[in-house]
Formats: C-alpha cells, structure tokens, sequence
C-alpha cells in the first residue's frame, strides 16, 4: 500500500496544534505561569464572580482537574474562593491582586505569542484560516465558536 499523496489533514491539523500548544506553554512557563494557569485567570476575567462549576465549563475541563489547579493557585495567592452565601454549596472564585498581576504579564505573553503566529500572513489570508478552522469544527460536529480575543479583557 502506498502512503498518501497528501497528509491526512487531521493529521497534519492535530501535530501543529499540539507543536503551538507546547510552544505556547513553554512562553506562559518562562513568564511564571503555564497554559492551565492562562486558561482560568482569562476566564476569570472574562467572567467575574463565577462559581467553580461555571470556570470548569468555560475552561471545558472536568471540575475535580480544576479544583486542582484552584488549588494550587490559591496557594500562590492568585485567587481566592470563598462560598456563594445564597447557596453554601457553590464556591465563588476570584482573583487577588498578585493575580491580576499574573494576568497582566501572561496577557503581554499571550499577545506576544499570537502576533509570532500571525506573522507573514495578510488580514485575508488569516480571515480564510480562520474560515478553514470553522468549516473543519462543523465537519466534526463542533459548532464553530468566536475564537477567544485577548483584547477584549485588558
């Protein structure tokens, strides 16, 4: 059997994502945070005064995973969960000062980060990418969403 002409495009689609995934990381673990850590603070700003059960779904993992990360993030001071005194069952999270903080430095990385990936490409040709993306999310049965913009929580 001959190998393909072409790379299957999932192929070709999950190894540059997980290439990006860890590069981006790796520039949130050199500002002193990590891609987890990105994930909760924005959604966290994006969403203010929102329960743990709220941020598991915004972040899309499993409520026990972010309790861990909760954890340790309340251990470095960046957050601080306190119960929703309407129902005593939900914890409220939200972020202290060194969080804001930390938000403002992985923000600037973060900005960084997308800029090298935008780099060499014309507003048309990200506007297609971002067309293939969509159409890729509905093939899968994914409804395309508006992928998340930094700016809009400065």
């Amino acid at each position: 059997m001959r190998p393909p002409a072409r790379i299957p495009i999932g192929l070709a689609l999950s190894r540059t994502a997980k290439l990006t995934s860890a590069a981006f990381d790796d520039a949130m673990t050199r500002a002193g945070g990590s891609l987890s850590i990105w994930l909760v603070l924005l959604a966290l700003k994006s969403n203010k005064g929102a329960s743990q059960r709220e941020l598991a779904e915004v972040v899309g993992i499993q409520g026990a995973t972010l309790t861990h990360h909760l954890n340790g993030m309340e251990n470095a001071g960046l957050v601080t969960r306190r119960r929703d005194p309407e129902n005593r069952r939900v914890h409220i999270v939200e972020l202290t000062e060194d969080g804001e903080a930390m938000f403002g430095r992985l923000l600037l990385v973060a900005k960084d980060f997308d800029g090298r990936l935008r780099a060499g490409f014309t507003e048309a040709e990200l506007d297609a990418f971002t067309g293939v993306l969509r159409r890729l999310e509905r093939n899968v049965g994914q409804p395309g969403r508006e992928p998340d913009d930094c700016a809009d929580v400065e």
